[in-house]
């Protein structure tokens, strides 16, 4: 699969556009058009109400984006939120430093000529021999020592830039969940373990954003932190390890349930030397993109250490009172962290198919059903026919109130089908003539509508009356084929 594939079909169908694109753009910024705003609403809605609405131990919040300063101090995001940078002294591109040999090279040659050829990363040229240590976008420049780069984006708070107060975009949504712990605790009077779930835009002054929307400087995070009694075991082992393996699993199931191929996920461990400071265990859910394996999710074990930070920065004490030890302990905290774009990404590159149909090629996006942007298309055979499209727009209408419904008459049938298959709608519904009947010819209609499956392209025929039903059932989780053996096939 190439990424350049899913680019053109995102801008071509309306799923995710370049920001600001008829000035230009501006690098690593996209805005999601009709389809793909509901479809990140649906990645968005799911994540929710699996790990909010259905969990009897989960709350939610929305913390602001803009937060005291003095937060991302005690957090450690001022002083350690940084990046090695290097510029090139020539072309003037910046690359992170730990990245340099992850990127393939751009090499001049001198035993070919000075020829210009591009090599593998971390290889060497098969010709020469010689190895990266130049710009490996230009070949040519030589690289600054490394400096730290900050990558907060930083603003003022106050009418006068010189007399304001600094302040930041927030870099992640985590510390608004722990800024207010005391609060969520003593307004709804939870007892651990318990979470808090956020989802919410988060900003990042990447050296090198790019790839699509897996990389950006402007992002949707869904996060959960789940907060455990540190002193509590579970059959005989520290409920907070017992909690993060849980998670682990939870997650990793969940992008299986709404479609992901297990061949296209894996889990990754951290190392010691690239843990955080504070993390006791961190494993990522990783994701085959098309520019290979990379993070999806992580799941890390925080142990107390930023509720301790913010105790100990704001002098408020934020621990929990355990009843029966009669005692105050700062809970440990299990964080689920994943990013909606990079779902978004992910589910989308899983769907995609191109198939041959009949010696035509077909793209389809197989969704569940669940993420799919559209759920159902009603199609009139004959735009002309002007009962056919009163009753197909009525239909729209009254399917519209349950699920997202669209109304299309811009093409032949056929042509309508594939456009749908494109864009991953679950189900079509056909309105044509044997539906309302020839007034001229005396023929009354059936009141019988095509209802067409996008994976296996069958047809069934199905009475007006009961589609809400049937829609029903077919979006609440009933197999198509139960579904449809209760009606008529339409063969062709």
């Amino acid at each position: 699969m190439n990424m350049d594939v899913i680019v053109s079909l995102c801008k071509r169908r309306g799923f995710v556009f370049q920001s600001s694109e008829i000035y230009g753009g501006i690098a690593s910024c996209w805005d999601y058009g009709p389809l793909g705003v509901e479809l990140k609403n649906n990645v968005k809605r799911a994540w929710w109400r699996d790990n909010v609405t259905l969990r009897a131990d989960m709350v939610g919040l929305d913390a602001a984006i803009l937060m005291h300063p003095a937060v991302w101090k005690a957090s450690g995001h001022l002083d350690h939120f940084t990046d090695p940078m290097v510029d090139c002294r020539a072309c003037r591109r910046r690359f992170r430093a730990d990245q340099l040999d992850a990127q393939p090279w751009t090499h001049y040659c001198p035993a070919t000529k000075g020829n210009k050829f591009t090599v593998a990363a971390g290889e060497a040229c098969r010709h020469c021999g010689a190895r990266r240590t130049l710009c490996p976008e230009c070949g040519k420049g030589e690289l600054t020592p490394p400096r730290q780069f900050n990558l907060m984006f930083k603003t003022f708070m106050g009418p006068v830039e010189e007399d304001a107060a600094v302040t930041y975009l927030r870099p992640e949504t985590a510390q608004g969940i722990f800024v207010n712990f005391d609060n969520v605790l003593q307004s709804m009077r939870l007892k651990l373990p318990f979470g808090v779930a956020q989802i919410g835009k988060s900003f990042r002054n990447e050296i090198t954003p790019g790839n699509f929307i897996f990389r950006t400087h402007e992002f949707e995070q869904m996060e959960i932190e789940f907060f455990v009694n540190p002193n509590d075991t579970i059959d005989g082992r520290p409920a907070d390890e017992v909690w993060h393996e849980r998670w682990i699993e939870e997650r990793l199931a969940w992008y299986q349930r709404y479609g992901i191929r297990r061949e296209n996920l894996r889990l990754r461990e951290h190392e010691k030397g690239e843990l955080a400071h504070y993390a006791k265990r961190t494993a990522d859910i990783d994701y085959k993109f098309p520019i290979g394996w990379s993070e999806l999710e992580g799941v890390a074990n925080r142990t107390d250490f930023d509720l301790k930070q913010h105790s100990q920065a704001s002098g408020k004490s934020l621990t929990y009172f355990d009843e029966e030890r009669k005692t105050h302990v700062v809970p440990y905290v299990i964080e689920p962290s994943a990013g909606a774009d990079r779902s978004v990404l992910a589910f989308l590159v899983d769907a995609y198919r191109e198939e041959e149909v009949r010696g035509e090629k077909r793209v389809v996006l197989r969704f569940h059903p669940d993420l799919a942007p559209i759920k159902i298309a009603v199609l009139p055979l004959l735009k002309k026919r002007p009962e056919i499209v009163a009753t197909a727009q009525d239909l729209r209408e009254r399917l519209a109130r349950r699920w997202t419904t669209v109304y299309d008459d811009t093409a032949a049938i056929g042509r309508l089908y594939r456009r749908q298959d494109e864009v991953g709608t679950p189900y079509c519904v056909t309105v044509d003539v044997q539906t309302v009947g020839d007034a001229e010819k005396g023929e009354a209609g059936d009141r019988k509508v095509t209802v067409r499956a996008r994976d296996s392209m069958e047809q069934i025929r199905v009475p007006l009356e009961e589609l809400v039903t049937v829609f029903g059932e077919l979006f609440d989780g009933a197999v198509w084929s139960a579904v449809a053996a209760r009606y008529p096939a339409v063969k062709g």
